[in-house]
């Protein structure tokens, strides 16, 4: 059994067959997380002392990474006691996964790539998650993720941003054959992409594609509950190719909050008169206090990847950056 201790001086009991999340989680504690296989860097943390194993060979981490001591807690076992240089999420509550049924009442056609699904649950399913995390759908045994695309104050529905891929399973299922009412099963809530309370004054979101969906949840929880939240300036960069794969316009217009929505495009030609280029970049050029900033960015891994070492590079501390990567799989 070895001792585990966090950077805020919280300490667990790890046993060696365990991974650091799992002895984490058995100690009620929870530590940043993700898809927990091993496919993504959101459980990423640096081994400030001490030794460890990986339970199953990953490809996540670069080698620098690796030099520098970064493991992946829901990979990594200990051979020693550690000492990590991460804190546990403290008071915010984590609500208990569960499987519950759910059927679709909305299939509505937002782009040629993009749709937006609805789905009912059962009222009595007592199914709580906070603005931000995603759930796994089920169709038969096809399972794939997707983030809740709208706040939790929401009644007995959820709200999703479904994007197609060629050949993908789930994607053809909900754009060529999918109906109303159709039973699906979904597993939820994950991950840790969710506002932290902090008194830093700047929180810029960075979504690239479908990846607004879990920003678009954030952004109507924030205006539910505006009074916390008057003192802070909010960013919202989204990034598209074209202007025509911008599907989502924020509603700020009722509002108190200081919320700037910057749509960027990559591909754009010389017709589109808004920012251009990349959401990582548009952070430098808006010149934005990075040293009292939190950065959360939810789209494909490359950009995240990108985001992290620009913004980081240029003032950001690495504590302040939070990631969601969403991974195809077909």
């Amino acid at each position: 059994m070895y001792k585990i201790k966090l950077k805020n001086n919280k300490s667990f009991q790890c046993d060696e067959n365990l991974t650091i999340f799992e002895a984490a989680k058995k100690n009620n504690i929870t530590l940043e997380h993700s898809c927990l296989n091993s496919r993504c860097s959101t459980c990423m943390v640096k081994v400030i002392s001490g030794q460890t194993k990986n339970n199953e060979e990953e490809s996540v981490l670069t080698e620098e990474q690796k030099k520098q001591k970064f493991v992946l807690s829901c990979n990594a076992k200990p051979l020693s006691d550690l000492e990590l240089d991460i804190e546990d999420l403290g008071e915010i509550t984590i609500f208990e996964k569960k499987i519950i049924p759910a059927k679709i009442s909305v299939i509505e056609k937002l782009t040629d790539e993009v749709i937006k699904l609805v789905l009912r649950i059962p009222p009595n399913s007592n199914f709580n998650f906070n603005s931000g995390q995603y759930v796994n759908i089920f169709k038969a045994s096809v399972k794939r993720s997707y983030s809740i695309a709208n706040n939790f104050n929401n009644g007995n529905q959820l709200h999703f941003f479904i994007k197609y891929y060629d050949k993908g399973l789930m994607s053809e299922y909900f754009f060529n054959k999918a109906k109303l009412n159709d039973l699906l099963r979904i597993e939820g809530p994950i991950g840790t992409f969710f506002l932290r309370n902090t008194p830093i004054k700047n929180i810029i979101f960075l979504s690239t594609g479908t990846g607004i969906a879990p920003v678009k949840a954030i952004l109507e929880s924030l205006i539910s509950s505006e009074t916390k939240y008057l003192n802070k300036k909010f960013w919202i960069i989204h990034g598209a190719r074209y202007k025509k794969d911008l599907f989502w316009n924020p509603s700020i217009k009722n509002t108190n909050l200081d919320i700037e929505y910057v749509p960027v495009l990559s591909r754009e030609n010389e017709n589109w008169k808004g920012a251009k280029g990349y959401v990582q970049h548009i952070v430098l050029n808006k010149q934005i206090d990075l040293s009292d900033s939190q950065v959360y960015a939810c789209g494909s891994n490359e950009m995240i990847e990108s985001a992290k070492n620009l913004l980081c590079c240029s003032g950001l501390e690495e504590i302040n950056f939070f990631s969601d990567a969403f991974i195809q799989t077909n």
